[in-house]
C-alpha cells in the first residue's frame, strides 16, 4: 500500500537534487559566457534590427525584478521555499542565454579609446569582476543563487536563518553589487551601437532595481532598514536624492506597521536578496 507514495517521494527527492545541481552547473557556465558577452556583445552571430537587442535586454531585466517582488513571490505557491532561489537563478540563466544567442551585432562605433587607456579600461573591467565577487561574498554566494536553502533541504535541516548585518563595503554604501555591475557595463574601450543599447537599458535597470531593493528590504525589515538608509547612501558620492541617505526628518511608519511588515530573517533574504 505504501509502495506508490514511497516511490513518488523518492522520485521527487531525486528531482529536487537534480534540479539544484543542474541549476548551479548551468550557472557556472553562464557566468563564464557572461564574461565573454560583456567583453564584446558585438560578436553576436546575427546582424539586424537593434530593436531586437532592446527587447532582449528587457527580457533579462523585467523577470529579474518581477520575481523578487513580494506580491509575485507570494503568488508562486507551487514553488517550495527551498527551491525558489534556484528557480529564480534558472529563469535568470534562461534570459541571459536568450541574449547571448539572439544578440544582433552592429558595426557602428560610437567611440573607441586607443592605446594605453584601452588597457587601463580593460583592467577596470576585470577589477569590476573582482569587486562583484567580493560584494556577493559579503552577502553570501549561496543566498544569491539559492544554493544555501537548497543545501539545507538536501541535508534535511531546518530552513537557514540569515541576519541583516552590513559588513565590508555595505558599511559605506548600500548597493556594492549593483555598482560593480555598472563597472562591467561601462568599462569597455569600444562602444558600438548594440553595446550602447545594452549598457543603457541595464544601467536604467540597475538604478531602478536598487530603489526596488530598498523598498523590498524596508517592507520586510521595517525601521531597522530605514535606519540603515539614513546612515548609509546607496552609492558613493550620492548623499542625496532617492539613491542617497534617507532624510532623518521623514516620517517613520508606526511600530505596528513595522511589526506587520517585518519578516523572519530567513524569509527576508530568501525573498528580497
Amino acid at each position: 500500500m505504501s509502495a506508490l507514495p514511497q516511490a513518488t517521494a523518492i522520485t521527487a527527492r531525486w528531482g529536487g537534487i537534480l534540479f539544484g545541481l543542474g541549476t548551479h552547473a548551468l550557472f557556472g557556465l553562464t557566468v563564464w559566457r557572461l564574461f565573454l558577452f560583456l567583453q564584446s556583445p558585438a560578436d553576436g552571430l546575427w546582424a539586424g534590427n537593434q530593436a531586437t537587442n532592446l527587447l532582449l535586454s528587457l527580457l533579462f531585466v523585467v523577470p529579474h525584478s518581477l520575481l523578487l517582488h513580494p506580491s509575485i513571490r507570494d503568488r508562486l505557491t507551487w514553488i517550495a521555499g527551498p527551491f525558489y532561489g534556484c528557480f529564480y537563478t534558472l529563469v535568470t540563466i534562461a534570459c541571459l542565454w536568450c541574449c547571448f544567442l539572439g544578440w544582433r551585432k552592429d558595426p557602428l562605433v560610437l567611440w573607441q579609446v586607443p592605446g594605453v587607456a584601452a588597457y587601463m579600461i580593460q583592467a577596470c573591467f576585470l577589477g569590476s569582476w573582482v569587486a562583484l565577487f567580493y560584494s556577493i561574498r559579503l552577502t553570501g554566494f549561496g543566498w544569491q543563487t539559492g544554493w544555501t536553502p537548497w543545501l539545507a533541504w538536501f541535508r534535511g535541516e531546518p530552513p537557514p536563518r540569515r541576519g541583516f548585518n552590513p559588513t565590508g563595503a555595505y558599511r559605506y554604501f548600500r548597493h556594492p553589487v549593483y555598482l560593480s555591475f555598472l563597472g562591467l557595463l561601462w568599462f569597455s574601450p569600444v562602444m558600438t551601437l548594440d553595446r550602447a543599447i545594452l549598457v543603457g537599458t541595464w544601467t536604467v535597470y540597475i538604478f531602478a532595481g536598487s530603489l526596488l531593493k530598498d523598498q523590498r528590504l524596508h517592507f520586510y525589515l521595517g525601521d531597522r532598514y530605514r535606519d540603515y538608509q539614513q546612515q548609509v547612501p546607496g552609492y558613493p558620492l550620492l548623499g542625496f536624492g532617492p539613491w542617497g541617505r534617507l532624510a532623518k526628518d521623514e516620517e517613520k511608519p508606526s511600530t505596528a506597521d513595522a511589526a506587520v511588515h517585518t519578516k523572519p530573517a530567513a524569509e527576508v533574504h530568501r525573498r528580497a536578496a
